[in-house]
Order: C-alpha cells, then sequence, then structure tokens
C-alpha cells in the first residue's frame, strides 16, 4: 500500500496542462496572468507634484527669497505651465505635472499666503527637489511590471488598468464536476426513508471548489453499473477533473473504479496508508488531460481528501502556491498504534508566543461530520509512532 508521501509523488507527476484563455482585466481577480505585462511608458510619465503647495526655483531659496508671488495655479491633468519669472511661483495641487523652471515644491503647510504672496515660515531644512516625484523613478517604459505567474489581486488590476490594457492572457480554471454515487442517498428537499440519509458530501466539495472560485457541477448516480457507466462518461468529456465520492471501497455496489478503468482511466493508485481516507482513488487519461479522484464516501474521509490532496492538486493547476502546511504543538498526548498516518480533525489556538497549539478532535469515526464544525484543521501523524506526548510539534492542513 501506497505511503501518503508516495501519492504526493504520484499526484504531482500528472499535473494537468496548463491551458490559457483572454478575458477582460476588470473580471481577473484571483486569476494568474499568463503573459507579461510592461510599462507603456515611463511612472511616474512626468515630474509630478507629490504635496499642495507651491512650486519654484530652488535657486531663489538659496539665495535667501522666502517671499513669493503667486504667478498662476497648476492643477493635475492641465497641461504643465512654465514659470514666468524664477523669483516667483505657481500654486500646485498634488498630482499636477511640475511647471517648467521649478524644481521644488513646497506645502502649504510651512507657508502664508496672503494677497496673491506665499511667505515661507519655516525656511530652514528645505532641499532641492523636495515633494516633487521625478519621471521614471518608479518604473521606465518596456520594465516588467508583472510577470507571468502573478495572481491577480486588486492592485495588480489597478497596475493592469494604468498601462491601458483592457484584455489580458490568464490561465484557464479547469472544468470540475463532483459526483456522488449510492442509492442510500436523497438530495437534501427529500424527506428519507428510515435506511437512507440525505447527500452532504457533494455540498461540501462543490462549496469547497467555491473557495477556488471554481464552480463544479453536481451530479448524482445511484449503484446502478450502467447509469454510472453512461454518467462518467459524459462527464469525462465536458471536464478536466472529476471528485467523486463513493463507491470505491471493497463493498458489493463499489463499481467506481472499474468502470473508470473502462473508460480509459489509469489507476495510478487506489490505497493509501492512512487513516481516514484509506480507500482513495487517482488517476488520469493516457494524455493526462482528465483527472479523476475518487474519494470514500464517509464524510470525515471525503473532507480530509479533498483538503490534503485534490485543493493543493487543483492550485498547482491554476498556477497557484498551495498552501503551506502549518505547524503546531498538541494540547494534550495522542496514542495511535496503526502503522499508518493518521488524520485527525483539530480545533486550533495561538498562544501569546505566536505558537499555534492543536486541540485534537477524535469524534466517533469517519462519519462524524458534525464533529468537523469545531474543526479548523487537520493534524497529519506519522506512520510507525504509536506516541505522539503534549507539547510535540505536528504538521497540520487548514479546513474551509
Amino acid at each position: 500500500m501506497l505511503t501518503v508521501a508516495d501519492a504526493d509523488q504520484i499526484i504531482a507527476a500528472h499535473g494537468l496542462l496548463h491551458q490559457t484563455e483572454t478575458m477582460p482585466f476588470a473580471q481577473a481577480r484571483g486569476r494568474v496572468l499568463a503573459e507579461t505585462i510592461l510599462a507603456d511608458r515611463d511612472f511616474p510619465p512626468f515630474d509630478r507634484v507629490a504635496m499642495d503647495g507651491i512650486a519654484i526655483h530652488f535657486d531663489a531659496l538659496a539665495n535667501g527669497q522666502t517671499t513669493y508671488p503667486i504667478l498662476a495655479i497648476q492643477l493635475a491633468g492641465e497641461p504643465g505651465q512654465p514659470l514666468p519669472d524664477p523669483t516667483g511661483c505657481l500654486e500646485v495641487m498634488t498630482g499636477a505635472v511640475l511647471p517648467t523652471g521649478c524644481d521644488t515644491v513646497i506645502r502649504y503647510e510651512d507657508l502664508e499666503i496672503n494677497d496673491g504672496i506665499a511667505t515661507l515660515t519655516i525656511p530652514a531644512g528645505m532641499t532641492r527637489g523636495q515633494h516633487v516625484h521625478k519621471q521614471g523613478t518608479d518604473r521606465h517604459a518596456l520594465d516588467v511590471l508583472l510577470p507571468a505567474g502573478t495572481v491577480l489581486r486588486p492592485v495588480e488590476l489597478a497596475v493592469i488598468a494604468s498601462v491601458g490594457q483592457t484584455s489580458i492572457t490568464v490561465l484557464k480554471r479547469p472544468r470540475v464536476a463532483v459526483i456522488s454515487t449510492g442509492d442510500e442517498l436523497v438530495d437534501t428537499h427529500q424527506t428519507p426513508l428510515p435506511h437512507q440519509i440525505r447527500q452532504s458530501n457533494a455540498y461540501l466539495l462543490q462549496a469547497a471548489l467555491r473557495d477556488l472560485d471554481i464552480d463544479a457541477s453536481v451530479h448524482h448516480f445511484t449503484d446502478d453499473i450502467a447509469l454510472i457507466t453512461s454518467g462518467l462518461s459524459a462527464l469525462l468529456v465536458k471536464n478536466d477533473v472529476l471528485v467523486i465520492t463513493g463507491g470505491v471501497s471493497a463493498g458489493k455496489a463499489d463499481f467506481v473504479p472499474d468502470i473508470l478503468n473502462g473508460l480509459g482511466i489509469r489507476r495510478h493508485f487506489h490505497r493509501i496508508s492512512q487513516k481516514p481516507g484509506k480507500p482513495l482513488f487517482f488517476g488520469s487519461s493516457t494524455d493526462d488531460q482528465r483527472v479523476v479522484f475518487a474519494l470514500p464516501g464517509n464524510p470525515v474521509s471525503a473532507t480530509l481528501c479533498f483538503y490534503r490532496y485534490v485543493r493543493p492538486y487543483l492550485q498547482t493547476a491554476m498556477g497557484m502556491v498551495s498552501d503551506p502546511p502549518l505547524y503546531a504543538q498538541l494540547a494534550g498526548p495522542v496514542t495511535f498504534k496503526p502503522p499508518l498516518t493518521y488524520f485527525i480533525p483539530t480545533r486550533l489556538e495561538t498562544k501569546a508566543d505566536g505558537q499555534l497549539l492543536a486541540f485534537p478532535l477524535p469524534g466517533n469515526g469517519s462519519g462524524d461530520f458534525s464533529n468537523l464544525t469545531a474543526a479548523d484543521a487537520f493534524l497529519e501523524l506519522p506512520a510507525n509512532t504509536t506516541e505522539f506526548p503534549a507539547g510535540t510539534l505536528v504538521k497540520a492542513f487548514s479546513i474551509g
């Protein structure tokens, strides 16, 4: 049986090829840039006034001049005006072009203005070029502003807008379908019979995918081989990734692995030495353009497998950096004897020194999904270790 580390390596070896699409830049928040954005001109494109006040030629101040007649006003958005007299000044506003013949700005806070005359109140400490944002100080024309691979936040979208690029090329998000199987499941609006339950895994997975800005379709198939086969066949044509929950264990109605094999999905593994979630299936088409994760039907197992394996895979497929693991100290001892990697829901608290403290929530097994409402993460306890004393530093990964 594969170890968790083995499973990680196999999954990483079958990543989806990155595909691109062009879209309006204003709709691209959260997407990954697939091109390089260059400056179309200097940043700033002119000597820019950085404070409201007056613009002067510094030589006049250096010669001891402390009063300046205001000869004109330079507003932001207007063409630059010249300074007619080097002993005078222009009133200037933040963002305006620095008037020709001026090289220094004095703030209103350092002036008194009466009858069109500006008088310095703090003449000491002034320097040539103060409060002027020089042309090209930030970037020069054709400098790289955003390299390919950048995750686009609002600030990056603003940069793209500033160079006048209305559409951009980004990495496509994979098309994902979520499938649940089982005669025992009915939909949320239905009243289950005594031997049935309402399905919840599919909606958990769909919501978790929305956290990645993936809008997955949701489907349910009863335990009918022909129905599952035709349904999965159709979904494989329309989607890049299938996330299945149920039908992958060793039961008489667990048909999914064999059906997938018949549909051309190579089985890379179907068991991992972990608890919960041992019967996790991972496979792909020959060209790795279709990938299937088939998760156990037990809710805790399905949740664990999604956040531990599926979410990082999809983040990589979208060109994003997967979530780094957390490290937390056990608040109490844990004993686990089987030679398996043990994943346990946990509540995390941050201590005064910034260290995370983990309070394990064992619950009542992999079917106790209500226990997850108190959990922030899963602890990942390594195999072949039986005793984990309080204070042990262990790896964890967030859920939800």
